[in-house]
């Protein structure tokens, strides 16, 4: 029996390090590149266009984002606002989708238009403010601010979040800093000990963070409210070292994506394993993000119990379907309880004459 293969949904001209999913207007972010070197390795932004084309879910691309000399390693979605890590700085974009109007041709002096970009093809880069229609649908990608959020020698943003209802966004790089950036410095503060890994905002304010000194922590703003070490409260294995590598939400189902390249999906609340694909791109997976459930999400989804999609420094994007689980209807329940009762009593009045 040959290995489980995930179906490859797009190819990028440079490796892919970065994904988001849009819920209102179903578009796949996918974000990298070959940063400064000069190897010809283009950077970008890509934007797709997911479609249900006969059961099966595609996408094409919709708009190509030139970041110039700067690869995105990180990405963070607020309704139509894009927070970008690039090197040191987080940069801004705002991107506006609505249905065409006619057949205009396309501005910003682009001659694309028509057809769908093929898997492997090199898209036309687009410069700043450029519009792009596609098959009935426009797209205008805008450069808003950048702030710089890593002050180390070797500077890099690692992790962006923003919170539950987008009013505060916060960034961690290479330097141990977690930094809420504005046009004014909100707040700053030592964290970690080295690089955070990860960070997520709760919708009661607090901030979770992860870092390489292998230490988890909890805030209130500055303050330290509780805090995990692995090496004390983590399980210990003397030959192999740990650290703590991401905090995400609690949802339905978890992603996971290794440095090996597999791609799993589990159930939340229990780590029930449901889909695993052994080494499906083959080298580091950078990124996975889940169809949204809410907007164009469960109409993309399709029998689809849920979707994952993944992304490598091998410049593929795959997709990773769950098939919808076999459930027993609530209906079907309350009639086998209905009819255990019925024979129950029967059972007790052949064995007690005069129960009843």
């Amino acid at each position: 029996m040959g290995r489980r293969r995930a179906p490859e949904l797009y190819r990028a001209p440079f490796p892919l390090y970065a994904l988001q999913v849009d819920p209102s207007t179903g578009l796949l972010i996918a974000a990298g590149g070959g940063g400064a070197a000069k190897t010809g390795i283009k950077n970008g932004v890509h934007f797709l266009q997911l479609e249900l084309i006969n059961g099966r879910l595609s996408a094409s691309l919709l708009h190509s984002h030139d970041t110039e000399t700067r690869a995105t390693m990180n990405l963070a979605l607020a309704g139509d606002i894009l927070a970008a890590g690039q090197d040191a700085h987080c940069q801004l974009l705002r991107f506006q989708a609505h249905q065409q109007q006619g057949n205009k041709a396309e501005k910003a002096g682009s001659k694309e238009q028509g057809p769908r970009q093929r898997k492997g093809a090199a898209p036309a880069e687009k410069k700043c403010g450029a519009e792009t229609q596609h098959e009935g649908l426009e797209l205008r990608v805008e450069n808003l601010q950048a702030v710089q959020t890593d002050f180390s020698s070797d500077p890099l943003q690692k992790v962006v979040c923003f919170n539950h209802d987008n009013t505060l966004l916060a960034t961690g790089g290479t330097d141990g800093y977690v930094r809420v950036p504005s046009l004014e410095k909100v707040l700053e503060f030592k964290a970690h000990e080295g690089e955070i890994e990860d960070l997520a905002l709760g919708p009661d304010g607090k901030l979770v963070t992860v870092g390489r000194d292998l230490k988890a922590s909890v805030w209130q703003k500055d303050q330290l409210v509780t805090q995990l070490h692995w090496q004390e409260n983590g399980p210990t294995f003397s030959s192999t070292p740990y650290r703590y590598q991401a905090c995400s939400e609690s949802g339905t189902f978890l992603g996971l994506g290794t440095v090996t390249g597999s791609v799993a999906i589990y159930i939340a609340f229990s780590l029930q394993c449901l889909y695993y694909v052994r080494e499906a791109h083959g080298i580091v997976v950078t990124d996975v993000a889940f169809l949204p459930e809410k907007g164009r999400g469960p109409e993309l989804l399709g029998s689809h119990e849920t979707a994952l999609f993944s992304v490598a420094v091998d410049s593929r994007c795959q997709l990773h379907l769950l098939p919808s689980r076999r459930s027993v209807p609530v209906w079907l329940l309350l009639l086998l309880c209905v009819g255990l009762i019925i024979v129950t009593i029967l059972l007790l009045q052949s064995a007690f004459p005069g129960f009843l």
